[in-house]
């Protein structure tokens, strides 16, 4: 599936981190930490956003980028081959991996 992303939307694909515990127990996701920043991989970015004067300010990610972010009860997502993707706005990201 080819997805471009508009204005200043970015699809990440999730990457989990999994809690494990000492002796090797893994715990899994709860609703608890629901809204805690999470890992994911840029997989799409739109142009960037249009800014009063006209200019297009750009996208400062690429696909490919590992980013942090953090993920709310009101992130839209689209599935894609079984994985839901969430579709934020670059100003929702909040670091970029090195």
């Amino acid at each position: 599936m080819n997805l471009k992303p508009l204005s200043d939307y970015i699809i990440i694909r999730p990457i989990e981190d999994e809690a494990v515990t000492s002796f090797g127990l893994v715990l899994p996701a709860t609703v608890e930490n629901k809204d805690k920043i999470k890992k994911g991989e840029v997989i799409a970015v739109g142009p960037g956003k249009k800014l009063e004067n006209g200019q297009i300010s750009p996208i400062t990610v690429a696909i490919g980028t590992k980013v942090m972010y953090k993920e709310g009860w009101g992130v839209e997502k689209i599935k894609i081959d079984g994985v839901e993707h969430p579709i934020i706005q670059e100003g929702d990201l909040m670091m970029i991996i090195e």
